[in-house]
Order: structure tokens, then C-alpha cells, then sequence
């Protein structure tokens, strides 16, 4: 049900149902008549109602930070490499935290430890080591290889080595620049710009939710400055980027476009959806779920457009990024295709011993098990999808969170890594809840029950 002016409810519509002439200009940012999406805020402005949120709690996220530090002090204590000296910080970050935030009276003091000890100090003595990581080595030949001709990727006969493949899309080369263009030292580092742009987008996301502008309203401007703080220096989020690892941006746009739907801004959510696909093909999957929330939410006519706009943007951010890479779509299928999925005779370092990555292993006809079993998956989905379509940001989270997992548990060339996607969106949920009834609704564990008892609860 839709509260509709004045707070009345009106009749939702039918999947697929007919636009009126009313709904029209839904793509250019109005929601549907009456208000906007399931979870989302009233047209053109923030919820109503002038309370504010106390969740979460200092309690909670001093809870939440001890068991970082233990998951920090795991990895620390097993894994090798930059994991581990990551672990090493982080143990120490979240652990000193977890005690400020408990036993203190203020929230700054333990956030800015687990910000600076969980990732600004591993960064700088990460950046400091001799080899760079895989990623940054990635992006960073990338980028070069796009000044110098017009495409991020080499041509198949070059492809020798695993530090030859680029299995990203043009956009994300451009945090690479930079360095390709003679800055060197710290300021050139991928990682710098990747971080930047993946606070930014979570702070603008929270912005969004935030149930009054914040100009105007002092304590969403703290909430939106803290639970900021909490989302970037979480491990799901600041140990990736203290490694390079390029997921961070890409789960930032994806939180973004959420944030965007759930005020009914459908042009700006394709155009985020847009940005994420040009970044990398593991934003993909974005743009079936959300076009089908967009057509149970509103109807068909908008979805088509919603769709058309989000692969169009993403096909001309890519082609602005790379002028000439359609110059040799072989190079592009070799790089962005076949090598992420295992397919080449170089295989890719993503290799944890998943389901998917274990059956690929068992030869040809394990290469096609693998690949037939991630299709089944992908077809039961679709079919989920289609039967129990989502009506509001929440239950969109889910559903990528849920496809997610399945692709990356069942992928022929996977990593433990990839689990940050479906963690980030299911951690991101109670973070951007600002109602005045998110105490009551922190321990509904199903996001589409959250949405029931707020509804009652107005």
C-alpha cells in the first residue's frame, strides 16, 4: 500500500499495468501519484515527520567493531601477504574502537582510530611496499595503454602473462590515469582516487536517505557524517581499498542508485546504474533487478525507458572512456570475458576453492558444468525475480545481494573478495534507515518485514 497526499493510502498498482498519462514523467525524477516507492520519501521531498533517528547505537556499533577485530585478528593471524598486514591494522583499529565506543561518551574518537588505523595507516605502508598489488598493477597499465592508444586493453597476441589482462571496463582505468601520466609517489596511486570516490558516493548516498535537508537540519548532517564514517571504515569497505581493490566504487554507485530509487528519481537512478556498468561487469545484473522494481513500482513504459537509458549511458561512459577500443572486439572479449571466467590458457588469480571455481577444475566437462550450473542459477533467479518482483529499495538490495552470492559461489574463476557485493548491500540497510521507527524495525532481519512494520507503525 502507498500513502498517498495527506497520508491516505491509494490502490497499488498491478505489475505491468498501463501508464496513465499522469505517470509519464516518471523517468524524469516524479514519483508515482500519490508518493513515492515503498520505503521510499514523498515527492520532491524528504519524509515526513520532524523526528530523528537515534540508530544505531554507540552500544551497537562498538559490538559491531569487536567483531571486525576479530575478523581482522583472523586474517591477520592466517592470511599472508598484504591480507594479512592489513589484518594486523585492522585488529588494532577496531579493537581500540570497539572500547572507545563502548565505554566513551562521544563517537569520534573511536571512529576516527578504526578510520585512520583500519585504513588510512595500512594504505600509506601498503603504498610504501616496493610491489604494487595486483589490481593497482591492473589498472595502472591499463590507463597507460589508453593514453598512449585509445583502448585500455592489449591485442590478443600480446596477452602473455596474467598482468597482461584487463578484465575491467574503460571507466574504471580512469583512476589509473594519474600515475600514467607521470604523477608518481602516493599521489599517484589508483588507490587515493578509488577511496575519494567511494566516500563520496556513500556520504551522497546517506544524504539522500536523510529525512531532512541538510542544510537546514544539524543532527542529519551528523548522522550523515557518522554513519559515513561507520560504512567506510568497516572491513567491507576499508579493506579493499586499502589493497586497490576496485569493487569499493562500484558497490558505492550501486548503494547510490538505491538510495536514488527509494526517492522515486528513476532518471538518476539509470544514470548511477549507467556509471556502475561502465565500471565493471559485475554491475550488471543491476539493470534486470531494478528494471523490473521500476515495473512493478510504476509500469512497463518506464521500465523500457529506464532500461534503455541505463545500458545506453553505460555504452557511451565506456566508448567516452575508450575511444578506440571497439577498434578490436576480439582484445575486448579475450580481456573483459573469457579471462574473468576462466576461459583462457592464462588463468586468472581469482581462484578460491568455491563450488563454481572446484567443478571448473575437473576438466573440459567441468568447465561446462560450472558454466551450465551459474546459467540454472541465473534462470531460477530470473524466474524469482519475476514472480516476486521488488517494490522498494530494501527488497531490491536483497535481490542483488541474493544473485550476488549465487554468481560468485558458482562463477568458474571466483575469490573469497567477491562476497564484499552481497555483505556491503545487506550492511548498508540498517545504516540507511533514518526513520523515526528504526529502533523498532533493527531487528527485523527480512528488509520487506522492515518495510511492513515502518509502514504500520505510520
Amino acid at each position: 500500500m502507498i500513502r498517498g497526499k495527506g497520508g491516505q493510502p491509494t490502490a497499488e498498482r498491478a505489475v505491468g499495468e498501463e501508464c496513465p498519462e499522469a505517470d509519464a514523467t516518471a523517468l524524469e525524477g516524479s514519483a508515482p501519484e500519490g508518493g513515492a516507492a515503498e520505503g521510499g520519501a514523498p515527492e520532491g521531498g524528504a519524509p515526513e515527520g520532524g523526528a530523528h533517528s537515534g540508530w544505531p547505537s554507540r552500544r551497537f556499533v562498538s559490538t559491531w567493531f569487536a567483531c571486525f577485530a576479530v575478523y581482522a585478528g583472523l586474517l591477520g593471524a592466517f592470511a599472508g601477504h598484504e591480507d594479512g598486514a592489513w589484518g594486523v591494522w585492522g585488529f588494532g583499529a577496531y579493537g581500540t574502537a570497539a572500547l572507545l565506543l563502548r565505554f566513551g561518551r562521544r563517537w569520534w574518537p573511536g571512529l576516527s582510530v578504526a578510520l585512520l588505523c583500519g585504513l588510512v595507516g595500512p594504505f600509506l605502508f601498503l603504498a610504501g611496499l616496493e610491489a604494487d598489488p595486483a589490481e593497482v598493477t591492473v589498472v595502472t597499465t591499463g590507463a597507460a595503454h589508453l593514453l598512449a592508444h585509445g583502448t585500455p586493453y592489449l591485442p590478443t597476441s600480446q596477452l602473455t602473462a596474467w598482468t597482461s589482462y584487463n578484465p575491467y571496463l574503460p571507466l574504471m582505468d580512469l583512476f589509473g590515469l594519474p600515475r600514467a601520466a607521470g604523477l608518481h609517489g602516493v599521489l599517484g596511486d589508483p588507490r587515493i582516487y578509488t577511496s575519494l570516490v567511494t566516500i563520496a558516493l556513500l556520504a551522497a548516498s546517506f544524504a539522500i536517505m536523510s529525512p531532512h535537508r541538510l542544510g537546514a537540519c544539524r543532527p542529519c548532517r551528523d548522522r550523515v557524517a557518522r554513519v559515513t564514517a561507520i560504512a567506510v571504515a568497516s572491513p567491507v569497505v576499508a579493506f579493499p581499498l586499502a589493497l586497490g581493490i576496485t569493487d569499493p566504487p562500484v558497490i558505492a554507485m550501486t548503494i547510490l542508485a538505491l538510495a536514488l530509487f527509494s526517492r522515486g528519481w528513476l532518471l538518476r537512478t539509470a544514470l548511477a546504474v549507467a556509471a556502475a556498468c561502465a565500471l565493471k561487469y559485475t554491475a550488471w545484473p543491476l539493470v534486470p533487478v531494478f528494471a523490473v522494481a521500476v515495473w512493478a513500482r510504476y509500469c512497463l513504459r518506464d521500465a523500457v525507458r529506464f532500461t534503455v537509458t541505463a545500458l545506453g549511458g553505460g555504452a557511451a561512459l565506456a566508448l567516452a572512456a575508450a575511444p578506440n577500443a571497439l577498434s578490436n572486439p576480439g582484445s575486448i572479449v579475450q580481456n573483459t570475458l573469457d579471462y574473468p571466467l576462466g576461459l583462457t590458457k592464462i588463468k586468472t588469480v581469482a581462484a578460491s576453492p568455491l563450488p563454481g571455481h572446484l567443478i571448473a577444475g575437473l576438466g573440459h566437462a567441468g568447465k561446462d558444468s560450472a558454466v551450465a550450473l551459474l546459467g540454472l542459477a541465473g534462470l531460477a533467479f530470473v524466474i524469482w525475480l519475476v514472480r516476486r518482483p521488488p517494490r522498494d529499495y530494501a527488497a531490491v538490495a536483497v535481490r542483488l545481494a541474493v544473485a550476488y552470492a549465487a554468481m560468485f559461489t558458482l562463477a568458474p574463476a571466483t575469490r573469497y573478495g567477491y562476497y564484499i557485493y552481497p555483505l556491503a548491500l545487506l550492511f548498508w540497510l540498517p545504516l540507511a534507515d533514518s526513520s523515526p521507527d528504526a529502533e523498532r524495525t533493527r531487528l527485523a532481519w527480512w528488509p520487506r518485514r522492515a518495510v511492513l512494520l515502518r509502514r504500520d507503525a505510520g
